[in-house]
This record gives structure tokens, C-alpha cells and sequence, in this order.
């Protein structure tokens, strides 16, 4: 599912229109990724949490070159499902 289709979901599920929907969905992303920065985790409970969490850095090859190259320490978003989204799936 792109985003225009979950639009439309949105959109079909809450009895908003389009561009309502995107607007919903647009600053929910937003919201989200602030808190992140911020270097707050967003849980909403039963689908997941949203987190920013450190990776280390290490020593990484080049495929191509077989050469050993620096890869630094970084910060990625991660996304831990909440138990009603697992059992959903199951």
C-alpha cells in the first residue's frame, strides 16, 4: 500500500475526504518524526512504539574494492509492534 491508497482508506474508514485524510495522515508523519528528533519514543498502544535509537559504528567492506571502510555512528527510527498488531497478524 502507497500512500495515495491509504489516503483513500483513511478517507473510506473515517467518512473524511481526500485531501482531509491526507492532511490527517501528513501531520500524523510530522508529529511523529518531531518527537523523534527530539529523542522521544510515540507509543500508541496496542499497534506499536516509534523510536530513535543509536547505532554504533563499525567497520564495514567495500564490495567492489574489498577495501575496509569506516561506517560511522548513527541515529535510525525503529518501530516495535504492540501486542494487538501481532496478534492481529497471526
Amino acid at each position: 500500500m502507497n500512500k495515495a491508497q491509504l489516503v483513500e482508506s483513511i478517507a473510506e474508514r473515517s467518512q473524511l475526504t481526500k485531501s482531509q485524510a491526507e492532511a490527517a495522515l501528513n501531520a500524523l508523519v510530522e508529529s511523529v518524526t518531531a518527537t523523534l528528533k527530539n529523542g522521544e519514543a510515540v507509543t500508541l498502544v496496542g499497534f506499536g512504539t516509534f523510536e530513535a535509537r543509536n547505532r554504533a559504528g563499525r567497520t564495514g567492506r567495500n564490495p567492489k574494492t574489498g577495501e575496509d571502510i569506516v561506517i560511522p555512528a548513527t541515529i535510525v527510527p525503529a518501530f516495535k509492534p504492540g501486542k494487538a498488531l501481532k496478534d492481529a497478524l497471526k
